[in-house]
């Protein structure tokens, strides 16, 4: 009998899956140097696309149009039909190094740098000091996905070795271990992390930063994983088959390593999968709040806070919330995964 196609779970994969592949090659999408400014197109719209050249005839390579600026106070443009430039695939950009590895001036899309004045593909438009929102975008999306789950996978250990060793030990070391873990579980996570946050410099580059607060996600958000490892272990332990393990005279680690931790998997990566997009959250969270990454460099939190400007909001509500919209894909793609994972363990 054929089994049918588990649509959440393939879905759920595929949207993390897209989301760390734009991360990984967030070089390589980007058109433009995510710190590069264009004075003269602040909050510029995104631009416009077309199979036509200026004349309006049809054109097998799609046209990059310019735009001008029409009123300077409300920065509001106008289109300009008289400048246009090809849209090109694997086209020469700025260089940088794929993977830290090699030097490379590829890029997935872009116009030819002719002059000043070609008209650039801000597909995204630009930001208030009009840099291309579009390459920030994908470089904030690679920080805040490394962050995250690097947070998650360090808290989850430390979670799991305190509860694994709580509940295999005796009442004295189950009750101090258990209190400990209460105690952080009373904490508010939120005001924790920006506490610990803000007892360290801001201006950190982001090499630093992203090694402070994956410390910082470690450190405060363990807690829930170690109460629910203890129960499991304690559920496992009362289990004949451990019994006869330890009645033959099987080692403790042994033991918890080959016959417990095996067994208590499933619902301890469904608990990973909760704390995942809070880590998350709480990175955007930090950073809209100016206490995450600094600017120039982009994470998806301090590029939602342009998003605080009510008038920009009104005139490019999608483009402001971009950022808003990779949270909303990533959480519901871990989630996906998470439900099928808890559905699975039933």
């Amino acid at each position: 009998m054929k089994t049918r196609p588990n649509w959440p779970l393939r879905t759920g994969i595929a949207i993390v899956a897209v989301l760390y592949f734009v991360a990984i090659f967030a070089e390589f999408l980007a058109p433009y140097e995510h710190r590069e400014q264009q004075r003269q197109t602040p909050s510029a719209p995104r631009s416009t696309i077309r199979f036509a050249d200026e004349n309006g005839n049809f054109a097998a390579t799609p046209r990059v149009f310019g735009y001008r600026m029409a009123d300077a106070l409300t920065q509001r443009y106008e289109a300009d039909e008289t400048r246009s430039a090809p849209m090109l695939f694997f086209v020469k950009g700025y260089s940088y190094r794929l993977f830290g590895l090699f030097e490379t001036d590829r890029h997935l899309f872009g116009t030819p740098i002719e002059s000043p004045e070609t008209p650039k593909a801000h597909l995204l438009g630009t930001d208030a000091l009009g840099r291309d929102r579009f390459s920030r975008l994908v470089r904030a999306t690679r920080f805040s996905l490394l962050v995250a789950p690097a947070g998650t996978i360090l808290a989850c250990l430390l979670g799991i070795t305190i509860g694994m060793i709580s509940g295999y030990s005796n009442r004295f070391v189950d009750s101090i271990l258990m209190g400990i873990t209460d105690a952080v579980l009373s904490l508010p996570s939120l005001i924790v992390i920006l506490a610990a946050r803000v007892a360290f410099p801001l201006e950190l580059p982001p090499f630093t930063a992203a090694v402070l607060l994956i410390g910082i996600f470690a450190l405060t958000g363990w807690s829930e994983m170690a109460r629910l490892a203890r129960g499991l272990v304690k559920e496992t332990l009362a289990m004949d088959y451990i019994l006869a393990a330890k009645a033959t005279g099987v080692k403790p680690l042994r033991t918890m390593t080959h016959h417990v931790l095996p067994n208590i998997t499933r619902p301890l990566l469904t608990q990973a999968m909760l704390i995942l997009p809070a880590f998350l959250l709480a990175e955007a969270a930090l950073s809209f709040l100016g206490v995450g990454l600094q600017e120039p460099e982009p994470s998806l939190g301090n590029m939602l806070s342009a998003a605080a400007d009510i008038a920009q909001l009104k005139l490019q509500p999608l483009l402001l919330l971009s950022p808003a919209l990779v949270i909303v894909a990533y959480v519901f793609g871990v989630r996906l995964i998470g439900n099928e994972l808890k559905n699975d363990d039933r």
